[in-house]
């Protein structure tokens, strides 16, 4: 079970649910791209804070 303050307990019915307006709002053919859009999305974002951590050290190193 996952909790949030603003939604309260969501259990398995609730999730069921979710899941059945999602299919018929986008149809099962769109999904498998919406869930490979937001994977890249997600693989991009973390690519950015490992190039933003790295480049700290990348000038520092350059100053000294």
């Amino acid at each position: 079970m996952l909790a949030l303050k603003f939604l309260g307990m969501i259990g398995a019915p609730q999730i069921i649910l979710i899941i059945a307006v999602v299919l018929l709002l986008f149809g099962g053919r769109k999904i498998p791209e919406l869930m490979k859009g937001l994977g890249s999305g997600i693989k991009e974002f973390k690519n950015a804070t490992k190039e933003d951590k790295e480049t700290p050290k990348v000038e520092k190193e350059k100053e000294s």
